[in-house]
């Protein structure tokens, strides 16, 4: 039976239902406008849709195609607040864009890319060029045939390790006050006049807590937690489509993205990935299951690895896949007659009935307009609350994303010459995860003795620590593929060390 809320408990503000990129980018927003916040999150932050994203922060070039002009501009204009709010785990890419066996004419495609370059009021982004693939260093590896004649485009937008994006508005939010408990899922929650009590439950048991706006941004559980609730709606809801991608060893050469374009008109990207791989993706099925852990499809991988050897002279069998992933994406379902045609837009649903309490729920979006989805959420839930601060999130640097100058390269350097003892790839490495956080995570320790055991491929129990304690981390896959991307190169049995090592308590 459920702990009862004690009458000296406080009543939150908000309870946000989900911890992906949504449910965490509300959290920060309203926990700095001053309201007391409770996320829950069943299993860990960003476990499902937010760590099994494309890894773009983009505005989405092929979305023009769908006059989704309203969509893009927003995403061209966040994806350039973003890169300055976090530049450790976003930086700059350049997409090569052939049109060799492109089944769209040239002249929509530079139409296309003037729109891209303009929509936003892009200031820090190298604009589109021309570019001839016989020549350029951007060709090699690619087949003759791929290269066409040499007609290619070269456009810009930025990567993001989603999974860490995610954790860090957590943080943000946290360390503004929002509490923010993992493993621990929605049982229920019954409107009482103009106040939820719900009953949540971990690991301890159950308990309830009381809010005064529940938000429902659960990701593909949206339509399952309206339902719980009775509150389902019949002309909203989500569609459910798996995205899928492979890792591969590195196809070429160089620090450039490619944007592949098929037969059928969708899009492939490949993109260079952890040093060594390259990443290729996505998919677009229809997931008509219950949300649920995903899995790549044999014929997704058939799929994949077509598209590959359509274009690159080194070519690819599923033997050569290193590791893959899926999500589903919980997009808003507007009834489109193909899942690649369906809107990345996002709606809000405010349900502020009489007699009940305030109720948000978040349909659809993309982690590229995270930020602006939790800002457009607190102009429904702001008015409720006279103590509200005005929106603040625009320009905010994330935690560790307080560079000096946004110079990335520069910190690192400075990191180096600051731990002559510990070695540059580590430094790089810890750099590229948390920023100006390093600090916080290296202490006092300046040689790698100080750094505790290495529990597998660079891989230390003060990083696992700093990891437990700060970040929610509490296995071996939330550290090796949520948190970073060890797990693809860290040696055989650095996971089953490090679940010893996270059970030694």
């Amino acid at each position: 039976m459920a702990t009862p809320p004690s009458p000296a408990e406080p009543t939150y503000d908000l309870l946000i239902v989900g911890g992906g990129v949504n449910g965490a980018g509300i959290a920060r927003d309203a926990a700095g406008r001053g309201l007391s916040v409770l996320l829950v999150e069943a299993e860990d932050l960003a476990s499902h849709t937010s760590s099994a994203s494309t890894k773009l922060i983009h505005g989405g070039l092929r979305y023009l195609e769908y006059y989704e002009f309203r969509l893009v501009r927003e995403a061209l204009i966040e994806r350039e607040r973003l890169l300055g709010m976090a530049p450790h785990i976003i930086w700059p890419l350049r997409f090569v864009l052939p049109q060799s066996q492109s089944p769209r004419p040239a002249w929509m495609v530079r139409l296309g890319l003037f729109l891209y370059d303009h929509l936003g009021g892009r200031k820090k982004l190298p604009g589109t060029q021309k570019l001839d693939l016989d020549r350029a260093p951007q060709g090699h590896g690619l087949k003759r045939g791929a290269r066409g004649k040499g007609s290619a485009f070269v456009y810009s937008d930025c990567w993001v390790q989603d999974s860490r994006l995610t954790v860090l508005n957590a943080m943000d939010a946290a360390a503004r006050g929002a509490e923010i408990r993992t493993r621990t899922r929605l049982v229920s929650a019954q409107s009482q006049g103009d106040r939820w009590l719900a009953t949540i439950e971990d690991g301890m048991g159950q308990r309830q807590v009381r809010a005064r706006v529940l938000v429902n941004a659960a990701g593909p559980w949206v339509d399952a937690v309206l339902r719980r609730l009775g509150r389902a709606r019949n002309d909203r809801g989500v569609r459910l489509i798996k995205g899928s991608h492979i890792v591969v060893p590195r196809l070429y050469e160089g620090d450039h993205a490619f944007m592949l374009q098929n037969p059928d008109r969708r899009i492939v990207f490949a993109i260079p990935y952890e040093q060594n791989f390259t990443l290729i993706g996505t998919t677009d099925e229809p997931w008509n299951a219950p949300p649920g852990k995903a899995e790549i499809s044999q014929s997704e991988i058939d799929y994949l690895c077509e598209t590959v050897n359509r274009y690159f002279e080194r070519e690819v069998s599923p033997a050569d896949i290193v590791w893959s992933y899926a999500g589903i994406r919980p997009l808003y379902d507007d009834h489109a007659a193909n899942a690649s045609a369906v809107t990345r837009d996002y709606v809000l649903d405010f349900d502020q009935s009489e007699g009940k309490a305030p109720m948000l729920s978040v349909f659809g979006g993309k982690i590229t307009t995270y930020r602006k989805l939790a800002e457009h959420a607190m102009e429904h839930i702001a008015p409720l609350f006279p103590q509200a601060s005005a929106p603040w999130t625009a320009g905010a640097t994330l935690p560790g994303g307080d560079l000096p100058d946004g110079d990335f390269e520069a910190f690192v350097a400075s990191l180096v010459a600051r731990y002559p003892q510990l070695a540059p790839a580590l430094l790089h490495r810890l750099a590229r995860a948390y920023g100006t956080c390093v600090f916080k995570l290296l202490g006092t320790a300046r040689t790698p003795e100080d750094l505790g055991a290495d529990l597998g491929g660079g891989l230390h129990t003060r990083e696992v620590d700093y990891l437990v304690a700060a970040e929610w981390a509490c296995t071996a896959q939330d550290i090796l593929y949520r948190r970073s991307k060890l797990g693809l190169h860290v040696p055989q049995g650095t996971a089953q060390a490090l679940e010893a090592y996270l059970a030694r308590d």
